[in-house]
């Protein structure tokens, strides 16, 4: 009776470790694809797209049928344990290392909970790489969102093993694909499994984390209203590298080249990449995100609805996906890492043509680090373990800065590529730094300000780079962080303080280069902005729209990147731009009138904080160039 008990007892602990590890049993991959098309919500989607398309419903099933087939996965732990024997490989090939860090939040709540995990996406390792850690550490892998444009030959099929399901680009036209896309998530979620998909849609080429596309939140949102019996967990995941897998084709589309569309030989090809290393990864889990608590505190009434008559779709649910996607995009950004390229990034890219002595760099690198250990962003952030000398030695084997040799101390330099790949790595952290950054911009001209001037001036900039750069601190956190910094700043020489207020140190001074160097780092932004507004204030007459306005400010941004060599290809990104103008709409210093962007007095305020902190020299080129755009511009009114 004993050997009895224990064997049941045992059995039972094996199956909840097996659910726990492997995931709760999916129904076999033939069964499910044909049960999605007798579903009542495809059911609907087919009767209308037999209607709206002239053809019979058994045709209309029979697509249904397809649709489901193309975008299932067909997880198979043999496949994976192939995977993982080839991956191992691959990394100790082309890695020093990967770093995994917060792990023990994953573990906490992937016990009782289901976990979908929404990792940055830098590059096509992200997915593999991120399975390979949970495998490693004995975590369910997920299913994984992955683009139709990876279901190719002999790639595709080893995805799909591996737990992939393929999806369009868009589908926003074919409601019968969306609704058997919707299905498909629904028996994924309500099964228990975990999933994975990227919130920023595509890879960033930039290095910054993107805008969110809230499709996928959306769909998992509506799996949720119909079935909520299982605790919904969004792990946000930064994945850290020092050397990207995809960087040459990433620096040949900021130039312009059309985007290269994957085939198997441009996978083959990438095996010459083995020759080379890639640095060290992180791997970093952040807060996790409780949609159940999420919702409890946006739509406290949310239980008590009937979601049914609308199809899920609630009129409220908009706003707060797009509540919960800024979420997710902030926690990623609240998980990053810094690597040691990153630091090579921040101090070589703000110096004059990207060359600086030896000694100096070490020095501004480890400041750097020293300023991140102060006050740092999260108590997630990751700091480079060594000194600034060992750094650079390692940023040079990667071949990310060169070396020129001088008698009176060797130079470190860059190319023209080596710049562009490493504002990529610069992007990557650049929100870390962004508050000390900014206000570094106030002092840099040797402007002196009281306390209360710097929070008034911080806190009309900060909407703006909060929306860009996905910042953490909310407006009533601001003004202690920017005590903490201002005391931090002073405390290390960087700024000075008496009973006038603070001002910085004098301008031969090596604390004064670090803190423009510091500054560097934001006025970019700071520049476009300006930029933006004085765009705005040359059309006056509610003669642009958003799209318009957006077209002319990449425009002359891309004049004026020429003529100082700025090279930072997001400098002229239209959708950094796009960002701009929807908050200052959200802001309500911008005006739009019947889809015409108006210029308002309320502009003014924020354009003569600009104009106090940038250059005036290249206040007055933006200023002639969009002089010279305008007269070669049609009217206005055509455009």
């Amino acid at each position: 009776k004993l050997a009895r008990k224990v064997a049941r007892v045992l059995r039972v602990h094996n199956r909840q470790v097996t659910a726990s590890v492997l995931g709760p049993d999916l129904s076999h991959r033939r069964t499910l694809v044909h049960q999605i098309p007798h579903k009542p919500l495809v059911l609907k989607a087919i009767e209308e797209e037999a209607v709206s398309k002239g053809i019979s419903k058994e045709k209309a099933r029979k697509r249904a049928l397809k649709y489901a087939d193309e975008i299932a996965s067909n997880i198979s732990y043999t496949n994976v344990r192939f995977l993982d024997v080839l991956l191992t490989w691959v990394w100790n090939k082309i890695y020093d290392g990967v770093s995994v860090h917060n792990l023990s939040t994953l573990r906490d709540v992937s016990k009782d909970n289901e976990i979908i995990y929404v990792p940055c996406h830098r590059s096509h390792i992200d997915y593999l790489l991120l399975s390979y850690v949970l495998y490693h550490n004995g975590i369910q892998l997920p299913h994984i969102a992955a683009g139709i444009n990876l279901n190719m030959p002999v790639v595709g099929p080893i995805l799909r093993r591996g737990g992939a399901f393929f999806m369009r680009r868009t589908f926003r036209d074919n409601k019968l694909y969306a609704a058997v896309f919707d299905e498909y998530l629904h028996s994924v979620f309500s099964g228990g499994y975990s999933a994975e998909y990227f919130v920023e849609g595509g890879r960033s080429r930039n290095g910054r984390t993107l805008t969110p596309k809230a499709g996928m939140l959306a769909m998992t949102l509506r799996s949720y209203l119909r079935d909520s019996r299982k605790q919904i967990i969004f792990m946000p995941v930064y994945t850290g590298y020092e050397k990207v897998f995809e960087a040459n084709s990433y620096l040949g589309e900021l130039r312009g080249a059309a985007k290269k569309k994957e085939s198997l030989f441009g996978v083959l090809g990438t095996l010459r990449s083995f020759k080379r290393s890639f640095g060290k990864v992180s791997v970093t889990f952040g807060e996790p995100i409780d949609l159940t608590e999420f919702l409890n505190a946006e739509r406290p009434d949310w239980r008590e609805q009937d979601y049914s008559t609308c199809d899920y779709r609630p009129d409220w649910a908009p706003a707060v996906v797009e509540k919960l996607a800024h979420n997710v995009v902030t926690g990623i950004n609240a998980a990053a890492s810094v690597n040691p390229v990153n630091l090579i990034a921040l101090s070589i890219l703000s110096a004059p043509r990207q060359a600086m002595d030896e000694q100096q760099l070490v020095q501004q690198m480890e400041a750097y680090r020293d300023l991140l250990a102060a006050n740092p962003y999260t108590a997630m952030t990751v700091l480079p373990e060594g000194t600034g000398q060992e750094w650079l030695l390692y940023a040079e084997k990667l071949d990310a800065v060169s070396r020129s040799q001088h008698p009176l101390g060797d130079l470190i330099q860059t190319s023209d590529r080596q710049a562009v790949i490493l504002t990529y790595y610069r992007n990557n952290v650049l929100h870390l730094l962004a508050l000390p950054s900014l206000l570094a911009c106030l002092f840099v001209n040797n402007q002196r300000y009281r306390a209360d001037e710097v929070q008034d001036i911080v806190q009309q900039l900060y909407p703006y780079l909060q929306a860009e750069l996905f910042l953490h601190w909310q407006p009533q956190q601001l003004s202690q962080q920017v005590e903490q910094w201002l005391d931090i700043l002073v405390q290390r020489g960087y700024l000075l303080l008496n009973d006038k207020g603070y001002h910085s140190t004098p301008a031969s001074s090596n604390e004064h280069a670090f803190l423009q160097g510091l500054a560097d780092n934001v006025m970019q932004t700071l520049q476009r902005y300006y930029l933006t507004l004085s765009v705005l204030r040359s059309n006056q007459a509610c003669a642009l729209n958003a799209r318009a306005l957006e077209e002319q400010c990449t425009l002359l941004a891309q004049r004026i990147s020429l003529l100082y060599g700025i090279n930072a290809p997001e400098f002229f990104d239209k959708s950094l731009f796009r960002t701009l103008i929807q908050q200052l709409l959200a802001q309500g210093i911008l005006e739009n009138t019947d889809d015409q962007l108006c210029y308002s007095e309320r502009l003014d305020p924020l354009a003569e904080r600009l104009e106090a902190i940038l250059d005036g020299a290249l206040r007055q080129s933006i200023l002639r160039s969009l002089g010279e755009r305008q007269s070669r511009l049609p009217d206005a009114a055509d455009a």
